[in-house]
């Protein structure tokens, strides 16, 4: 089973859309979290396995605010609004939902998902978010990054 369809009548989908008709269909809801700021290769990368694991794939986003509460006042480089866009873009990602808290917690507890995927730069790290998956029985999955990519690396090359 499959999620194929992007659109209801004119507008894409909403996140809360695709993880009911998952559901509905009888399919596994995916998700992942993260700021994806200057999107790169490691995320895709990353992106592209998670849909692999299920039927659709969420990706949920931390907000501006959310982003410069975790990562300093010179982040995030990109505005949710195009962050949002790009990621959209990309034929594994099914819909985004923004938060804007610190921790993907209440996002997580909305879409009820399966599978709650992160990067391998969180092996063995206890996740702020493992209560509330635990409670939904939620599996997580830890999938490896790509070496030498990510976000804070770019900034640093371009600095």
């Amino acid at each position: 089973m499959q999620v194929q369809e992007q659109r209801l009548g004119d507008r894409p989908r909403t996140a809360l859309e695709v993880a009911g008709l998952t559901r509905a269909q009888g399919g596994r809801l995916i998700a992942t979290g993260g700021c994806f700021d200057l999107l790169h290769a490691g995320h895709v990368s990353l992106l592209r396995r998670a849909r692999a694991l299920g039927d659709a794939l969420v990706v949920c986003v931390n907000s501006d605010d959310s982003v410069r509460r975790l990562k300093g006042p010179a982040r995030p480089i990109v505005d949710v609004r195009d962050r949002v866009e790009v990621l959209r873009a990309l034929g594994c990602v099914d819909a985004v939902l923004v938060f804007d808290e610190d921790t993907p917690a209440a996002a997580i507890e909305r879409l009820r998902p399966d599978v709650w995927v992160k990067g391998g730069d969180y092996e063995g790290e206890t996740l702020p978010e493992s209560e509330v998956l635990g409670r939904l029985g939620a599996e997580i999955v830890v999938l490896s990054t790509l070496p030498g990519r990510s976000t804070t690396n770019l900034i640093r090359e371009i600095q």
